[in-house]
């Protein structure tokens, strides 16, 4: 290893580490004092010189300037996936949620989904002056995952539909050659090596009509924040397309239908109220009230099953739904950090119905809406996530 190489490993074991690693690594200069005083102000813990924690020797105090000033310097030190992680780690660690209500603050944050959740939570205790701040905070993210998911979203959910329909005398540009094929193996044709097809299949044209009803039922609990924010702009761009028929149902104890909101998600993430029980049960029963062509209708459960209503009727419920032809799909999670805890009797029970209950990347919602909307079986699906 070279002099430089060895130099810059010791430099980065520093940077980790920490003030205790002085005598071995050295002591940090220029950018990287700066860089480690952020640091420090967020993970370094005092010493008693015994061995024994004592009170943190750096911190960012209970001022709003001084937090704000230290969110300003992550920002000129860290790329921003680090100083999101670090934004997350100063609210659950120093206690910061309270300085959230500070405009001051919100503007010097870098928005992300997990800060989204936490201005969510604040809601009901959010003072008018910082209401607007919040928005806008708000606004930049749904933004942001509008343009990460919409395109795909709308591409994958026309496809889908276009496939579902089928037509036995299709144009020439409609033809499924694939299924149109495999329908008329029996007739290969040995001396001219091919098939002729006595029938064909194609693809349904393209129209306006509504061709499938969408039912998002989310959870609001504290647990499914991330959850709440990604549901909330799906269901906007999938109420956007007319070939869909969308509604947005929230629950606690209490059921919220945010349908008649969807053309804001903004305004949709600001209708829910993160915290709370859960009444699964209810929640259910209001949705099955919103279906009205059972065959044509997708239900989107998204949970961590933590039942706080009547259990048993809540799985009668999603038994009558798939048995009148509903597709029904649960999630533990539409979220980039995989399953959360979740009531695993209630995950088991739904599978012994056919219905499996997994976590879903925003980046594979739209697959797992073309395959529910085609009626694919959904447990190949599933256990592509349970490997992950």
């Amino acid at each position: 290893m070279t002099e430089v190489a060895r130099q810059e490993r010791l430099r980065r074991w520093r940077l980790v580490l920490g003030g205790p690693a002085d005598g071995s690594c050295g002591k940090p200069g220029g950018g990287d004092a700066a860089m480690d005083g952020a640091l420090a102000a967020l993970y370094d813990n005092g010493d008693d010189g015994e061995g024994r924690s004592a009170q943190r020797s750096a911190g960012l105090g209970g001022s709003a300037p001084r937090v704000a000033r230290w969110l300003g310097d992550i920002r000129e030190y860290f790329p921003s996936t680090v100083v999101q992680v670090m934004q997350a780690d100063a609210i659950e660690r120093l206690n910061l949620t309270r300085l959230l209500l500070e405009p001051e603050m919100l503007a010097a944050v870098e928005p992300d989904v997990h800060l989204v959740g936490t201005l969510l939570s604040l809601n009901r205790v959010m003072p008018d002056r910082t209401r607007d701040a919040a928005r806008q905070v708000v606004r930049r993210v749904v933004e942001e995952l509008e343009k990460r998911i919409a395109q795909q979203t709308r591409a994958a959910v026309t496809g889908a539909l276009n496939r579902a329909a089928r037509i036995n005398r299709p144009r020439h540009a409609d033809i499924d050659w694939d299924r149109t094929i495999r329908a008329n193996l029996k007739h290969y044709q040995p001396e001219l090596r091919t098939v002729v097809p006595e029938r064909l299949v194609g693809y349904g044209r393209r129209t306006t009509a509504v061709q499938r009803d969408v039912v998002l039922c989310v959870d609001q609990s504290g647990s499914m924040a991330a959850s709440v924010v990604y549901s909330g702009v799906f269901a906007a761009v999938l109420a956007s397309m007319r070939s869909l028929r969308t509604s947005l149902v929230v629950f606690d104890t209490a059921v919220v239908d945010l349908t008649d909101q969807l053309d804001d998600p903004v305004e949709v993430l600001f209708g829910t109220q993160l915290g709370g029980g859960t009444d699964i049960n209810r929640a259910i029963g209001y949705s099955q009230q919103l279906i009205t062509r059972p065959r044509d209708s997708i239900f989107v459960l998204i949970s961590d099953l933590y039942e706080g209503g009547v259990r048993e009727q809540m799985l009668r419920r999603v038994a009558e739904m798939t048995a009148a032809g509903v597709q029904v799909v649960v999630l533990l999670a539409l979220s980039d950090e995989g399953a959360p805890a979740y009531d695993r009797t209630n995950a088991a029970a739904l599978a012994a119905l056919g219905v499996p209950a997994f976590a879903c990347t925003p980046d594979a919602f739209p697959d797992l809406m073309a395959a529910a909307i085609q009626r694919r079986d959904l447990v190949a699906f599933a256990e592509r996530f349970a490997d992950r």
